[in-house]
């Protein structure tokens, strides 16, 4: 068993992936080919926005995010410990302070509840992570940020295609990042990232930033990076994009009938931070798109070993938090966030594309109720 299965879906879409990347072969245009504003006007119009910048990486993005805000050296972001290491990667190499703020117990995500107290003269932007492919609690972010004038850059390199509120991810507030990593929601074969606002300056100014900051040929009025999108990447995306939103929904279809399957064997905790099996909760007002399926259970290393030994492919997403890692600990305060360190100690995630056979989540779900039952009687 695949924990994602890449072949299913690159079976799917050969034919169209191989004349695209041929069409770009031909023309030559390696670098900012057409098939990059194709792409970048594609996924503007699917999120709902006016601009998409394409970009190298998820990194990329949000790092020329913040470099458009002008973000530098002595200022503070406010963002979640639980993440991956480019979120307050990106921070820092600005010169920034990357300042950690606990998440909510039930969605994973940094809690809005939380954000005043962690302001200060410094705070120059917030950033919340969309995690495991569902939105955070975006209105309640940006009405605060709203209130301390702050802008909010979304990290949405997990939730590329979900829904809050009927609103894209992406298209939450001043701008969103995403990823196109290929294990990603949409994925490339290779890296590759985007950021979206409705904001023509902003816009502007990550383009230029993203060609070494230029607004034309050898004249740099900002510092920039080497940023672009490669243009077979691009071009293999928009083959993705045709299919994407069928992706979507089996992806959401699919992480709804993980949940029920625990539910009908019995196995879900009926609290969070229970001794039992807990399933992921995705709100109301959310669509996830599931990057990952991912629960938390009791004793999760001799689970993992079980799960194994059964041919059951697992992932942890995050083990270590981003204030517990070494390279923050000079700038931040470690061990400061007890529901994301709880957290960290249980999640699990589970084989999760939107290619996953029906037999394949009852074996998986068979499998990992066995395997927490097992180590549960071993207590």
């Amino acid at each position: 068993m695949q924990f994602i299965d890449l072949k299913t879906q690159y079976a799917r879409i050969e034919k169209d992936v191989r004349a695209r990347m041929d069409a770009v072969l031909s023309h030559g245009q390696f670098v900012m080919g057409p098939e990059v504003q194709e792409l970048e006007e594609r996924l503007a119009d699917f999120v709902g926005v006016k601009h998409c910048v394409s970009l190298s990486s998820g990194t990329d993005a949000l790092l020329v995010a913040m470099m458009a805000l002008e973000i530098g050296r002595g200022d503070e972001v406010i963002t979640t410990p639980f993440t991956f290491i480019a979120t307050g990667e990106m921070i820092a190499l600005l010169g920034a302070r990357p300042v950690f703020v606990d998440i909510d117990p039930v969605t994973y995500t940094i809690d809005p509840e939380r954000l005043e107290a962690a302001m200060t003269g410094r705070t120059r932007a917030i950033m919340p992570v969309s995690l495991y492919g569902q939105c955070a609690n975006m209105d309640a972010i940006d009405e605060i940020a709203r209130r301390h004038n702050l802008p909010v850059i979304e990290d949405a390199a997990q939730s590329f295609g979900a829904l809050y509120k009927g609103r894209r991810s992406c298209g939450l507030s001043q701008i969103g990042c995403t990823s196109f990593f290929p294990a990603k929601p949409l994925g490339a074969y290779g890296d590759g990232g985007a950021c979206f606002t409705d904001d023509e300056g902003l816009a502007k100014a990550m383009r230029e930033i993203r060609n070494h900051g230029q607004d034309r040929r050898y004249h740099h009025p900002r510092l920039g990076i080497n940023g672009r999108l490669d243009t077979l990447q691009a071009a293999i995306l928009l083959s993705k994009m045709d299919i994407f939103p069928d992706e979507v929904e089996a992806r959401s279809r699919l992480g709804s009938r993980y949940s029920e399957l625990f539910q009908e064997r019995g196995a879900v905790s009926s609290a969070v931070g229970g001794a039992g099996l807990l399933t992921p909760y995705v709100g109301p007002e959310n669509l996830s798109v599931y990057a990952q399926y991912t629960i938390q259970v009791p004793k999760r290393d001799a689970v993992v070993k079980q799960l194994q030994d059964s041919g059951i492919p697992t992932a942890v997403h995050y083990p270590v938090l981003l204030n517990d890692q070494p390279v923050f600990h000079v700038s931040t305060q470690a061990g400061s966030t007890p529901v994301s360190a709880s957290i960290a100690e249980s999640v699990l995630s589970l084989p999760m594309h939107p290619y996953l056979s029906e037999a394949a989540q009852v074996e998986v779900v068979d499998a990992v109720v066995q395997a927490v039952e097992a180590v549960s009687g071993d207590a």
